[in-house]
């Protein structure tokens, strides 16, 4: 739910006056982390997305012009209970065999601070696209490894304005809220 605001992260790279003029990034799962959080009843789940990828195409010399893409492997769920997983990978709620990705496209670019950002586009999840703004912030500089680490921010998401919702007694049962909050962090390493 959250991958998608990851992507986001690279572009405010080609704001910075620092680098290139046309540069590209991948990210660095290895290094790099698309989570979640929900909060229950009686405490908070955490999980994250194992498998995912992106690219960020900067344009240093107008960053507006600047783009971000990103899909995560939502078979690659992980809250750390398997039958929890295997449930939420289940037809009813993400129904990974019919959606198997979500999905982040830039739609715009926006410098906000030196080393900062904001990135709008369209987050797919679930069969809906719905538009969402990344607030990107550079951690670490570019160096001679060009290598870079980006926080992204957002607003939470709202589960039912993706249709993923359970069964109304499942829903009011479980306590589970409407509100999940994405918690990102992209290491990139530029293309050669």
């Amino acid at each position: 739910m959250r991958l998608s605001n990851s992507i986001a992260a690279f572009v405010v790279a080609g704001l910075s006056s620092a680098a290139l003029a046309n540069e590209t990034y991948k990210f660095d799962p290895s290094g790099s982390t698309i989570g979640f959080s929900v909060h229950q009843f009686l405490g908070t789940t955490h999980g994250k997305f194992a498998k995912f990828n992106g690219r960020i195409n900067v344009d240093r010399e107008h960053p507006e012009n600047s783009s971000v893409t990103a899909q995560i492997d939502v078979r690659s769920i992980d809250t750390r209970i398997k039958k929890r997983d295997d449930h939420l990978r289940s037809a009813e709620f993400f129904n990974v065999e019919k959606f198997p990705q979500i999905t982040f496209k830039s739609r715009s670019v926006k410098q906000i601070g030196p080393q900062s950002g904001d990135i709008l586009g369209g987050l797919t999840m679930h069969g809906v696209t719905k538009p969402v703004t990344l607030h990107v912030k550079l951690l670490t500089p570019l160096n001679e490894t060009s290598q870079t680490r980006w926080g992204v921010t957002v607003d939470p998401v709202t589960r039912r304005d993706f249709n993923l919702v359970f069964a109304p007694a499942t829903e009011t049962v479980s306590g589970i809220s409407q509100t999940v909050a994405i918690n990102i962090e992209i290491e990139a390493k530029r293309a050669e």
